[in-house]
């Protein structure tokens, strides 16, 4: 399977999270099966592995075909990075159900159901597919001018991609080398340094910024997708370059603000107000 064709995609059931992908081709879900686990025995990480590890091993000796119809899929793990997942297409996702005694199970067939329904739908009409993120949003307290902003950084965010890849950035690597160039020149700290500040790992540093950390990051992008227009550079290194010089007008912007307001406009705070909590320190 082509990972090539397929989309990420972060689906939630009760406010859980279940990391799947949509290929486009089938217009078929594939699913994290660890996550479903997670799910319908109410556990976490660490045991939902447990959990699959012990029952691949008794659908194997019953002469189940349900473990060898997993794919393998690069999905985001817990520390960020991409990797290898077992997951399962909607109807192995039903079957792996009634292996697994849950009174989650009933529910979850139903919003499975419904979700294949739901994306295909989208294809036809996109709109179904923004009106659910703004319900996604909205369902964790974000005001509709924050999801307004949000959405049309996104759309900000898009032509900026699209312009640097007429200008010879190809790589998911030089695109992040790029965005590391825009948010270190402006706030002092890269993408990844970002996220630590607010305690974030997995999470989108977007969604957990405020409306004066969105507006600067826009400001950025759009002057950046300007000068990129304007002066056409090309490769990785003249692109640095003006990525140094748009974002620049985002920071001379927060400077300013600084000054004016006497305190700094980055802030450590993220939109759920929590901290993790290290394994080790739990005991």
């Amino acid at each position: 399977m082509s990972q090539n064709k397929l989309e990420t995609i972060s689906n939630l059931f009760e406010d859980k999270e279940i990391r799947s992908v949509w290929d486009k081709d089938k217009e078929e879900y594939y699913f994290s099966v660890v996550d479903v686990i997670g799910v319908l025995t109410e556990s976490n990480y660490q045991k939902s592995r447990n959990y699959w590890k012990w029952l691949k091993t008794k659908l194997n000796d019953e002469g189940s075909e349900l473990v060898s119809n997993t794919n393998q899929l690069k999905m985001k793990a817990q520390d960020g990075k991409f990797r290898e997942t077992d997951t399962l297409d909607t109807k192995g996702i039903f079957r792996l159900i009634e292996s697994i005694p849950s009174p989650k199970a009933e529910p979850f067939k139903l919003w499975l159901a419904n979700l294949g329904s739901e994306r295909v739908d989208e294809v036809f009409d996109p709109e179904i597919a923004i009106n659910r993120a703004v319900d996604y949003y909205r369902k964790r307290g974000y005001s509709d001018k924050w999801i307004k902003d949000r959405l049309d950084g996104i759309v900000k965010r898009k032509q900026l991609t699209d312009v640097w890849k007429d200008g010879g950035i190809t790589e998911n690597k030089e695109y992040a080398i790029l965005t590391n160039e825009i948010y270190k020149e402006w706030s002092g700290m890269k993408a990844s340094e970002y996220k630590a500040f607010k305690g974030l790992r997995k999470e989108s540093l977007r969604d957990n910024m405020t409306d004066v950390e969105v507006l600067l990051t826009d400001l950025g992008e759009t002057a950046t997708r300007e000068l990129a227009r304007k002066h056409k550079p090309y490769g990785l290194e003249q692109n640095k370059k003006i990525a140094r010089m748009g974002w620049n007008t985002a920071k001379v912007a927060k400077e300013d603000l600084e000054r004016k307001l006497g305190e700094s406009v980055i802030t450590s705070n993220n939109a759920l107000h929590y901290k993790y909590i290290d394994e080790k320190n739990r005991r």
